[in-house]
């Protein structure tokens, strides 16, 4: 079997990998490149395309328009093709529909050449010609390919995280939020339903099911172990902290200080989205009129563990933590919004120990590249390092800056110009002096202890 060789090979095509993949189209470079996808088309969290639900980011944070608003893979260059431009423009609205979106990836999927679907990567190693050697099969047939690259760029995406406690009895009802969609039928037929957890995620599926408890006749319950059901900040001046300036601040803090940072910016990205908290809010107060309120809804409760009962119930044991109480709380479908992780994949092990920190981490630099002194070829990571780059790493409107700082990294000039300075506040003391002329640094005095 020969191998194919590239200049950069993507692992997974969802919209990080996806925007790379069509601003090196778009450069004017030659660049060899493949991106491997195990699914058979782009489909994009396809469990949660929840009707009515909306992206949380501006479609001017498209795939590649922040670098480059020419781009034919520009979110409005598809409404045209579409025939669907003046219907947006009348719809007035920036956070598009998420059904749209996915349509959107699926077009700049379907346009580009150098994305292969069906192709699960089994294993990444190193060659013995300075590459890497990627190894994928055709996950229907089995059929097998092997492909070498200079750089990898990893895009697989997270991973749905179920804490060990609650995960003893997953199944039909028993399930992550990740798989709303396939199991909602099921859900409307139970008596009673349960969802845990506070995020955006959980906000969609608990207005889901609200809005069709009347048809259906269950009871509703929220529980999370979060202070509140709290919204994101959708403040100006706080979106500040979504640009390019405020991820190269966050990098150049102190590992001891960026370590617990993130762990407080919550509700700068995990929040709930001001328009959902209002639609649920909206809805229970409309049914309180006829006093038809049949959901509860308690924050600061820890779900410890869930057992079966019977065929159909199961029982959560709950300790509300500001209270310290417990309690028990019965549900015939649990709905387990807690969230997604990073693990490292599978199929770096056989370069995982040249990879990864001694905390099991990667090392990410400012380029997004993973540092390693034993590898020759370049490895660079989407969607991780929260610890070296903030929480913007998983902002979707801030994929495109990302992938024009790895494309000039890889071919070592600026292909494309990554714009800082784009702010109106600054987020470090020399930036502020810097552009304040009424402000000067105060050198550092180091005291004698003696």
């Amino acid at each position: 079997m020969d191998a194919d060789s590239f200049d950069v090979i993507g692992v997974g095509i969802g919209p990080l990998n996806l925007s790379l993949a069509a601003l090196i189209d778009d450069a004017d470079r030659r660049l060899k490149t493949c991106f491997l996808e195990r699914d058979s088309e782009f489909d994009w969290h396809r469990d949660m395309l929840i009707p009515g639900t909306d992206l949380q980011n501006s479609f001017t944070g498209d795939l590649v328009s922040p670098v480059d608003p020419t781009s034919s893979y520009s979110f409005l260059n598809y409404l045209k093709t579409k025939g669907r431009y003046w219907e947006f423009f009348n719809y007035e609205q920036f956070n598009i529909p998420r059904k749209e979106y996915n349509e959107y990836c699926r077009w700049v999927s379907e346009r580009l050449e150098n994305c292969r679907f069906d192709r699960e990567v089994t294993t990444v190693s190193e060659g013995d010609d300075d590459t890497f050697v990627v190894r994928a099969r055709n996950p229907e047939t089995g059929e097998r390919h092997e492909y070498r690259a200079d750089n990898v760029v990893l895009g697989v995406g997270s991973r749905p995280y179920v804490p060990d406690e609650l995960s003893g009895e997953l199944g039909e009802n028993v399930f992550h939020s990740s798989q709303f969609l396939s199991r909602r039928e099921n859900c409307l037929e139970t008596e009673s339903i349960t969802v845990v957890g506070s995020g955006q995620s959980s906000a969609e599926i608990f207005l889901n099911l609200l809005r069709a408890q009347e048809d259906n006749g269950y009871r509703l319950d929220w529980l999370t172990r979060s202070d509140g059901f709290y919204p994101v900040d959708p403040s100006k001046l706080t979106r500040e902290l979504r640009t390019p300036d405020y991820m190269e601040y966050f990098y150049d803090l102190p590992r001891e200080v960026s370590d617990g940072r993130v762990s407080q910016q919550d509700l700068l990205y995990k929040g709930i989205s001001p328009g959902t908290s209002a639609a649920i809010f909206d809805t229970l107060y409309r049914r309180s009129i006829r006093n038809d309120v049949d959901v509860g809804m308690l924050s600061k409760t820890a779900v410890q563990s869930i057992e079966s009962q019977s065929k159909n119930r199961y029982r959560l044991r709950c300790h509300q933590w500001e209270e310290d109480r417990q309690f028990r709380h019965d549900s015939e479908v649990v709905i387990l919004a807690t969230g997604y992780h990073r693990p490292v994949p599978s199929f770096l092990e056989p370069v995982e120990d040249a990879l990864v920190d001694a905390d099991g981490r990667f090392s990410i630099d400012r380029d997004f590249e993973v540092e390693t002194n034993e590898l020759a070829g370049r490895l660079f990571v989407q969607n991780d390092g929260m610890d070296a780059h903030g929480f913007n790493v998983a902002d979707l409107s801030l994929c495109s800056h990302r992938n024009a700082v790895i494309i000039n990294s890889i071919v070592g000039e600026e292909v494309y110009s990554v714009e800082n300075g784009s702010r109106f506040q600054s987020f470090g003391v020399e930036q502020f002096v810097e552009e304040s002329p009424n402000s000067e640094l105060i050198e550092k005095v180091a005291f004698s202890t003696d």
